[in-house]
């Protein structure tokens, strides 16, 4: 067996070993809101979440394609290999990191993050423009298109069940979550699933087995199985975060918060093709659920946190792929 062939068999493998851990990570982005609310308990909402994760992540591939072939050029040969290697491991590291203090920050950016510092490590030509056409100005629109619609949703709630008896309005909408969450879950596979993808894809090509960059049936699969599994896992530490410390929720809030977030990654996935953040788009919806009752009602403390888990989130990721690159040229290559 080639060291190229097992370079290969290494990224599938490390890649199919980030998409569990983004599984799990992300676990909390779709059910933390139904949990925190009791429309589902944690186990059921665990096992909801990860059929619709498999289902999401068989349906589509534009993201996929924009993730292997829009960032970076795809290099060649075993140092192409290597580098692919290190940004699955930069990624890799910066998800355990932020799983383990409780912060939900984006596998999506650590991801790219990842790819863009192994890349410049490797001396090969970052796509600055599709990084900042498919990357960066999706990352700081979809969490205010989600806040600003998530905010308006909840005022189209309150203003038409105004005169409804507060405790059937939220027996209702408990049971409407399971159908939000459900949707939120579809999402999460619908986006994260495809990313992994695209790297096994980028190298595939790098390797030479593929010269473009659909994306083939065992790779959908093997991802979306992966993904499933590490959201069954389970991501306790961030579920905590998300439904409880930044803002107490109720289920019409629940609700909205999900459904807008729903929205917009069936948006940029279906219309735009590009990957935004699962982590992102439900932290601000909550955020803007919770900002109908009042400014102060949200904890903007644990906000300012998450938000800089966020900026942090692409040059950590990439700091670490490219010393991972630059160990791995020594003793490899």
């Amino acid at each position: 067996m080639s060291p190229e062939l097992l370079g290969l068999i290494a990224i599938v493998a490390i890649a199919l070993a980030f998409d569990y851990t983004n599984g799990f990570h992300d676990a909390a982005n779709a059910i933390a809101t139904a949990v925190s609310t009791r429309a589902l308990t944690p186990r059921a909402a665990l096992g909801m979440a990860a059929l619709m994760n498999l289902a999401g992540a068989v349906v589509a591939t534009g993201v996929a394609k924009t993730v292997g072939a829009g960032i970076i050029a795809a290099p060649q040969g075993g140092a192409g290999l290597v580098l692919v290697f290190s940004a699955v491991v930069g990624a890799i590291t910066w998800n355990l990191v932020t799983w383990y203090f409780g912060l939900p920050s984006s596998s999506t950016h650590a991801l790219v993050g990842g790819l863009v510092g192994a890349a410049l490590a490797a001396s090969t030509d970052v796509k600055w423009t599709g990084v900042l056409d498919k990357v960066v100005i999706p990352m700081v629109l979809s969490p205010l298109i989600g806040l600003g619609i998530a905010c308006l949703l909840m005022l189209a709630i309150l203003w038409g069940f105004r005169r409804r008896h507060p405790a059937r309005v939220s027996r209702g909408f408990r049971k409407a979550q399971i159908a939000s969450a459900a949707a939120m879950a579809f999402g999460h596979g619908l986006q994260d699933a495809q990313k992994t993808m695209g790297v096994i894809v980028l190298a595939l090509v790098t390797y030479g087995s593929q010269d473009d960059f659909d994306v083939p049936l065992w790779v959908k699969l093997s991802a979306a199985l992966a993904i499933s599994l590490g959201t069954y896992a389970g991501g306790w530490r961030i579920m905590r975060t998300l439904g409880r410390r930044i803002i107490e929720l109720d289920p019409p809030r629940g609700f909205a918060a999900e459904t807008t977030a729903a929205g917009v990654l069936y948006t940029t996935a279906f219309v735009y093709q590009v990957p935004v953040s699962t982590t992102h788009t439900i932290t601000s919806a909550i955020m803007g659920v919770g900002a109908t009752r009042r400014l102060s009602a949200v904890r903007w403390g644990v906000a300012r946190t998450i938000v800089t888990a966020w900026l942090l989130t692409i040059p950590a990721a990439a700091l670490v792929a490219a010393g991972f690159y630059e160990l791995a040229r020594l003793v490899i290559l």
